[in-house]
């Protein structure tokens, strides 16, 4: 649900009360990835999507009746051979989507909510699975392990505590026998406060770790707290900043792809020495104009392993020593813009300079995947396309005869160095 994040904390905001399914499991070849959601609030307005449409009127008619009667509920939806005519995937997918009525001034959700909208890391973690008092039940966690709210069941022994603002990355209980102290024994479990205690701090510990990571997924746990997979699947949505993309270069096909960047979702920076290129006027769509060699401001900016770094000079005295600084970073992508005649030109310059043959080996260059297309707005389709293709293990090929999967588990896709 935090795809979404931003219409959802103005419904928040605006008091409206909403219910909203989550893509929670996917199977075979299914049109979202888990924490695609869908919202419908009292009045009838959707926003989202978990299918692209295949199951979304089924999805709705089960997000009113949360709405009507308060109550969180899992449902699964696949493709019937039998019945051509059931509500399922047609692509012959299957996904498990987790349905929950909130209600406006939840804080628990309104705090997870305006800090994804803001674009803080965030983790929201929930039972996807489980007993039926417990199940949706939401816990909000920081990169420091405060949290806000409890997965702890209500009439264990009394109401459970929010935990708001709490630290509680200190250790966990271990496959049901209890948490252990210093020396390593441990203490059986006290009571059903306690185990609520066990189950909140286990919690915070994987939602912190997929959260660290930028990821989305589930994680199997035992309803006492401990890590063996018992009783509980909780379901965390982790919700980072945007990747950034900068451009290197205040030309026309620079324009084109700051909006093809955006459009991809990347905080998108444009970076040129020269002042009378490197102007809002000419690049409206960019987050960030940067006036500076692209060298420098490349060593003194923050970068990570999301990052794409696209070099549209093509000029030497630009290029090598930015190529220089680029191919030694952990991004994700590192492209350069020129004909195969500076490619071979500008390659031979790197080699000189000491990058070696396996740093250079991960420049993309000429840049783009080769849709044959010559616009400004082609060729950031094309650069775009590869990038697309690279973060997400693709080929680039076409689909038609390929035997390839259409649909790719991002989990297994590693970029940047290796």
């Amino acid at each position: 649900m935090l795809d979404i994040a931003e219409e959802l904390d103005r419904w928040m905001r605006d008091g409206r009360d909403f219910a909203v399914a989550t893509v929670v499991t996917v199977g075979g070849s299914a049109p979202r990835p888990p924490g695609a959601a869908l919202a419908v609030d009292t009045d009838g307005t959707v926003i989202g999507s978990v299918s692209g449409g295949c199951v979304e009127g089924a999805v709705y008619d089960l997000c009113v009746r949360a709405l009507q009667d308060g109550e969180p509920v899992r449902e699964r939806f696949g493709y019937s051979d039998e019945d051509a005519f059931a509500v399922g995937l047609t692509c012959g997918g299957v996904i498990d989507v987790l349905v929950t009525p909130v209600r406006a001034g939840d804080p628990v959700y309104a705090a997870g909510l305006a800090a994804a909208a803001r674009g803080e890391p965030v983790a929201l973690a929930r039972v996807a699975r489980g007993p039926a008092e417990l199940l949706g039940r939401a816990l909000l966690v920081y990169p420091d392990a405060r949290h806000e709210g409890s997965l702890g069941a209500r009439d264990a022994d009394g109401p459970g505590e929010s935990g708001s603002g709490e630290d509680v990355s200190g250790g966990v209980d271990t496959c049901g026998l209890g948490e252990a102290d210093e020396n390593g024994r441990h203490r059986p479990h006290e009571g059903p406060r306690a185990a609520r205690s066990h189950l909140d701090r286990t919690s915070v510990a994987q939602a912190r770790a997929l959260l660290d990571l930028g990821r989305t997924g589930s994680v199997e746990i035992s309803e006492d707290g401990s890590h063996c997979p018992g009783g509980l699947t909780l379901f965390v949505e982790s919700s980072v900043p945007a990747p950034r993309m900068i451009v290197f270069g205040a030309v026309d096909f620079a324009a084109a792809l700051v909006r093809a960047g955006k459009f991809l979702g990347y905080r998108v920076t444009v970076c040129d020495a020269r002042p009378v290129f490197a102007t809002r006027s000419r690049f409206p769509d960019a987050d960030e104009i940067v006036v500076d060699w692209p060298h420098r401001y490349l060593q003194r900016t923050a970068t990570d392993e999301r990052t794409v770094l696209c070099v549209l000079t093509h000029d030497a005295k630009f290029d090598i020593p930015l190529l220089g600084e680029a191919l030694r970073l952990p991004v994700a992508f590192v492209g350069a813009m020129g004909s195969r005649r500076t490619h071979e030109d500008r390659n031979r310059r790197l080699r000189e300079v000491g990058v070696s043959e396996r740093e250079l080996a991960r420049l993309r260059s000429p840049i783009g995947l080769d849709l044959g297309g010559r616009t400004p707005e082609e060729t950031a389709l094309s650069i775009a396309a590869e990038i697309v293709a690279l973060r997400n293990g693709g080929s680039g090929v076409p689909l038609t005869g390929s035997a390839a999967p259409i649909h790719r588990d991002r989990d297994k896709i590693v970029l940047g160095v290796s």
